[in-house]
């Protein structure tokens, strides 16, 4: 019989819910994770990882296309998208197993079903854990952490079928390879389908109900990337809505209203990418004290709902819904309960966000308008990708660089980057952010050459009029 009682039950095995669990463990903590579908969670199995690996055959077909511009020649390149989606599962697999290899190897229990609370005291929470409808297991801990995650937000009228009409989850794993594309919304998710299937030959249009594309970053990342995404040939429509989605026998014809227009777009498949919904359902939270706000648990700095002994991490709770921040919230939560010295609450303005499309959009902080709204008075600094010799040398000199401060007291406050390999780049300056470096720290930083890197010396130095190669 195996055990039922535990220091810590973590309800949700991804990035958040198994890392908590790990981190539970290395303090000496009895843990065990219930999870019901797979271990790594949305992100490890049909989210973070399963798109790179899509997006790096895009990628690669796009190099290859270009082949001649560096001095090589290739003939006969085709597309088979089911090798291309079958790569992609054997990656997600491949790091699924790996996640329950350290579980295993930090003695964490692992039990395969569905957890919910059911009652108890602080001393002594009871979770419930379900398979099939059926009750498998009922387990005792002092702490449980919520770790379920979301699911994506569908609108009225707008629901996905799985056939013509996609969410993420159909969108990985395309049984066709669609001519025409419409991609509902322009967030991160959106971005990274349309960037995938436009590359891979598919004519794409993308509808935003906002002003701007990419609408968290900051406006001159976003106007760049809508005049990339345009001359890739994708069409973009901003400040405008679908309305409603009408499935014909192997096609969809859109109804968008822009400034008091409808329009009609028919093309083969549709994506919904309008944002998530947390998981908060089911998990026996009704009755509890723990609250929910817009469909997200609210919890303190420590990740403590209002119900004692129960937390809440990951997508569960608030923005940004991003699989690092779910792991970090995770360490910090497990920390606390364990009364670990020096534990810090997280900082969101130092988690840096991603964009994988091409070209790709990374950054960290305040936006300078946000910055502008917070009272600070700002220096920006900007350096061109034109002006590195790497991306020159890469073929791949479209981007920028630029860099928020305060002007009067060299407060690193935001970094925004779009172009080759930012994604890598941006945690350059999340640790400096962290360090609550100034200029003065940066400037003096040596940066190797050739490298991408230079670009984000140069943006610092460009702040304080300094640059030296723009």
């Amino acid at each position: 019989m195996a055990d039922t009682s535990f220091d810590l039950i973590v309800v949700g095995g991804g990035p958040g819910g198994y890392v908590a669990a790990i981190r539970a463990a290395q303090l000496g903590m009895k843990a065990a994770v219930v999870e019901g579908e797979h271990l790594g969670g949305i992100c490890l199995n049909w989210g973070c990882i399963p798109t790179k690996a899509l997006l790096r055959s895009a990628e690669i077909y796009h190099n290859i296309k270009n082949a001649e511009s560096f001095g090589l020649s290739v003939k006969g390149v085709s597309i088979d998208v089911g090798k291309i989606v079958d790569r992609s599962r054997k990656v997600a697999k491949q790091l699924s197993g790996g996640v329950a290899h350290l579980l295993k190897k930090n003695k964490v229990t692992v039990f395969d079903g569905y957890g919910k609370l059911a009652g108890g005291s602080a001393g002594a929470r009871k979770v419930v854990v379900e398979k099939d409808g059926k009750a498998v297991a009922e387990l005792t801990a002092k702490n449980v952490i919520l770790a379920t995650g979301a699911r994506a937000r569908t609108l009225p009228g707008l629901e996905p079928d799985g056939k013509l009409i996609w969410t993420y989850r159909e969108a990985m794993v395309p049984d066709v390879m669609p001519k025409s594309l419409l991609v509902v919304g322009s967030g991160a998710i959106g971005i990274e389908f349309a960037s995938f299937f436009r590359t891979l030959g598919a004519e794409v249009t993308v509808v935003e109900v906002l002003d701007r594309v990419l609408p968290v970053e900051d406006e001159e990342v976003s106007a760049f990337a809508h005049k990339a995404f345009e001359k890739q040939g994708m069409k973009i429509v901003t400040g405008a809505a679908v309305k409603a989605l009408k499935k014909g026998k192997d096609s969809v014809t859109a109804t968008v209203e822009a400034g008091g227009k409808s329009t009609e777009i028919t093309v083969d498949r549709a994506i919904m990418a309008v944002g998530i919904v947390g998981n908060v359902e089911n998990i026996g939270i009704d009755g509890t004290k723990v609250k929910v706000d817009r469909t997200h648990v609210v919890v303190d700095q420590w990740l403590q709902t209002g119900e004692p002994g129960v937390y809440a991490i990951g997508d569960l709770v608030g923005p940004p819904w991003l699989a690092h921040k779910a792991s970090h919230e995770g360490v910090i939560c497990v920390e606390k309960i364990a009364g670990v010295k020096d534990v810090h609450p997280l900082n969101t303005l130092n988690i840096p966000g991603c964009t994988y499309c091409h070209p790709q959009v990374a950054s960290v902080g305040l936006t300078e308008a946000a910055a502008k709204e917070k009272g600070h008075k700002v220096r920006v600094g900007r350096f061109p990708f034109m002006g590195n010799g790497k991306a020159i040398a890469l073929g791949d000199p479209e981007g920028f660089v630029k860099t928020v401060f305060d002007a009067d007291t060299g407060e690193l406050l935001g970094a925004h980057m779009i172009g080759a390999e930012v994604t890598e780049l941006i945690q350059g300056y999340g640790i400096a952010k962290t360090l609550e470096t100034t200029e003065a720290e940066l400037m003096h930083a040596v940066f190797p050459h050739p490298t991408l890197s230079e670009m984000m010396h140069e943006s610092v130095l460009d702040a304080y009029d300094r640059a030296i190669h723009f």
